[in-house]
C-alpha cells in the first residue's frame, strides 16, 4: 500500500470550510490541512483545531498573497492583496519588492506560531504563490529559519495524475520548475509527487477525479483538496463555493474508503 497525504487547503477562510476540515480530520478522512493566517478569526479557528493536532495530522501554513484579504504588513499597495493574475505578472516581471514580500511571509509565520504555539508542520501557498519568483525565495528562507523541520509543497505533477492536456495542472507544474531542488538546497524536505488541480467550473464527478489523482500518485505523494460547507462568509471572501461541498461529500462519505482501496493507498 502506498502512503499518501490528503491535504485540505484554506483552513480559516470561512467558518463552514474550517468546520468541514475539522470533521474530516477527526474521522481520519484527511491527514493534513493548511491554515490561512490573514483572517481576523484566526485564533478562534486555531483553538478549535488544536485538539486535532496530536501528531496524526500535519498542520501547515498556507502563505496568502492574493485575494480579498488584508495583508498583515504594509508592503502591498491597496487595502487587500492583488489578484492572482496581477501577482503573476508582477512576479515574472521581477517587480515584487523582496523586502516587502519577506516581511509579509515572516509575519504570517509569526501569526501561525502565536495561534498554535509552535511552527507549522508544512508550508505551501494559497493559489500556489509560494512557487513564484521572489516569493519562493522568501518562503524557503523564512521556512529554513523559523520551521526547519517543516516540509514544503512541491507542485510538480505526478506523471499519472495529469488528465489529458490538463492545462491547469501543467501550468502549475511549470511554476514549480526547480522548486524541489531549491528546497533541498535549503535543507528542507518536499512531498514526492503532487495532484489535485482541476477546473472547478466543470462540475464533473469528483469521486472519479479523486480516484484518478490518487491512482496517479506514488508513495509519499500529496493530493490537494478543498472541502467545505458554503456559508455567508465564504461567499463574501472567495469565488470557490459549490465545488467545496462536492469535495466534502466525497471525502466524508462512503466513496473515500473505496477509492483508497481501489488505488491501494492509505493515509501516511
Amino acid at each position: 500500500m502506498k502512503r499518501i497525504v490528503i491535504c485540505a487547503d484554506d483552513y480559516g477562510i470561512a467558518p463552514g470550510v474550517s468546520e468541514a476540515i475539522r470533521a474530516l480530520l477527526a474521522e481520519r478522512r484527511i491527514n493534513a490541512t493548511s491554515v490561512m493566517t490573514v483572517l481576523p478569526d484566526l485564533f478562534e479557528e486555531a483553538d478549535a483545531l488544536l485538539p486535532l493536532t496530536g501528531g496524526q495530522a500535519s498542520i501547515g501554513l498556507h502563505v496568502t498573497l492574493t485575494g480579498s484579504f488584508e495583508p498583515l504588513t504594509h508592503g502591498f499597495k491597496g487595502a487587500t492583496f492583488p489578484s492572482l493574475g496581477r501577482l503573476l505578472l508582477t512576479a515574472f516581471a521581477r517587480r515584487l519588492d523582496p523586502v516587502n514580500v519577506k516581511a509579509e511571509v515572516e509575519t504570517q509565520f509569526i501569526a501561525f506560531e502565536e495561534a498554535f504555539g509552535r511552527p507549522p508542520d508544512h508550508v505551501d501557498g494559497h493559489q500556489h504563490v509560494h512557487l513564484l519568483p521572489t516569493v519562493r525565495e522568501a518562503v524557503l528562507e523564512v521556512t529554513r529559519r523559523r520551521a526547519p523541520n517543516a516540509w514544503v509543497r512541491d507542485c510538480t505533477p505526478a506523471d499519472g495524475s495529469l488528465n489529458g492536456l490538463d492545462p491547469k495542472g501543467r501550468f502549475i507544474g511549470f511554476l514549480a520548475r526547480g522548486f524541489a531542488e531549491e528546497a533541498k538546497a535549503a535543507g528542507l524536505t518536499v512531498n514526492r509527487g503532487f495532484a489535485g488541480a482541476y477546473d472547478f467550473k466543470l462540475g464533473t464527478n469528483y469521486g472519479r477525479i479523486l480516484t484518478h489523482f490518487i491512482n496517479g500518485l506514488g508513495d509519499g505523494g500529496l493530493v490537494m483538496v478543498h472541502p467545505g460547507l458554503v456559508d455567508e462568509a465564504l461567499v463574501k471572501r472567495d469565488p470557490l463555493t459549490r465545488a467545496r461541498e462536492a469535495e466534502y461529500e466525497v471525502l466524508a462519505g462512503a466513496q473515500l474508503p473505496q477509492i483508497l482501496l481501489t488505488t491501494q493507498a492509505q493515509l501516511r
